[in-house]
């Protein structure tokens, strides 16, 4: 405990035993029309802002904040699939975009990145002084490492019940090496289609800030989080950001129920995503390892929802009070 040995999860045919089908066919190939979301625009203390899309019923008090993954938004199917599976059961949805991300480029030379969990924080404080009561966070990728991270490191309001992070990079650095590979590459490929440009856009939007010199030269994450990452956002170089923002260093703080989830056959993950010895005698985080799924995948077929939504808010209920 609080290894979880047996998963849930059984893929319905043989193409979703395969990690990368698994992975493109809900992200490419299946749609999930995003919900009517009501936006607000939160001004933040620094100059910024953060785009907050907002699902609310009239007679609740508890709420789902959804965390997406890189260069997603709150729009992506993963991200709505799940807002709708919460939304039908009676909890309001906040849906937050990172800074530079849902299609509008934030006011200040710094991003987003998975140590970013002082944003996470706002957006909790925020739906505390609203007056929610009971507060759920879900993670998605790099949207689960937020969580965990903003879990370790800061205190946390009592309204935070639990929180789940599916298909998580624990290891920044296993994670980034393991998208070197074939043919893994292929995804940092449809992630530096987005990722360079927006680069490009804050170099011109603070000239001299950026190594712009490096922007043609982009093979890997390595390059981004050396070049870009770590000197923007004051880390002394890449394995410096990979260290100090990977979940599996803040891990150890989590105080309130976390469940973790990763497909063995995750295609973004590497092999120090999956060190058990982290959680075998954790007190309140919970590891479990289906064999398939891929990343951000876990379809069950003919179903509307996926596994990982259900298994999301079968994990958040044991905690509601």
């Amino acid at each position: 405990m609080p290894l979880i040995n047996r998963s849930t999860y059984r893929p319905q045919s043989i193409l979703f035993e395969n990690a990368h089908y698994s992975t493109i066919y809900p992200a490419r190939i299946r749609k999930y029309p995003a919900p009517d979301y009501e936006r607000e625009k939160l001004e933040l203390e620094d100059g910024d802002f953060l785009n907050l899309d907002w699902r609310k019923k009239s007679h609740q008090d508890r709420l789902l904040i959804l965390c997406h993954g890189l260069e997603g938004d709150s729009k992506r199917p993963y991200m709505n699939s799940c807002s709708d599976y919460f939304f039908d059961r009676d909890f309001n949805v906040l849906a937050w975009n990172y800074r530079s991300c849902g299609g509008v480029m934030n006011r200040l030379a710094r991003l987003y990145h998975h140590g970013a969990y002082d944003d996470l924080d706002t957006v909790v404080k925020h739906a505390v002084a609203l007056g929610y009561r009971a507060i759920y966070l879900v993670g998605f990728s790099m949207g689960g490492a937020l969580v965990m991270n903003y879990l370790g490191n800061l205190s946390i309001p009592k309204e935070v019940k639990a929180a789940v992070a599916i298909s998580t990079p624990i290891s920044l650095k296993s994670s980034a090496d393991t998208l070197k590979r074939f043919p893994n590459v292929v995804y940092f490929q449809n992630f530096k289609r987005t990722l360079v440009p927006k680069l490009q856009e804050k170099a011109a939007q603070f000239p001299g800030k950026l190594n712009e010199e490096m922007l043609n030269k982009i093979r890997s994450f390595d390059e981004i989080d050396d070049y870009f990452t770590a000197p923007l956002h004051h880390y002394a170089n890449k394995e410096d950001y990979y260290e100090r923002a990977s979940p599996k260093s803040s891990l150890k703080n989590i105080r309130i129920p976390c469940l973790v989830v990763n497909a063995k056959n995750d295609p973004f993950l590497g092999k120090e995503c999956y060190d058990i010895s982290l959680f075998e005698h954790h007190p309140f985080v919970y590891f479990e390892q289906p064999q398939f799924g891929g990343h951000c995948g876990f379809t069950l077929r003919g179903k509307k929802h996926s596994w990982a939504d259900k298994r999301a808010y079968n994990f958040i209920m044991k905690y509601e009070n």
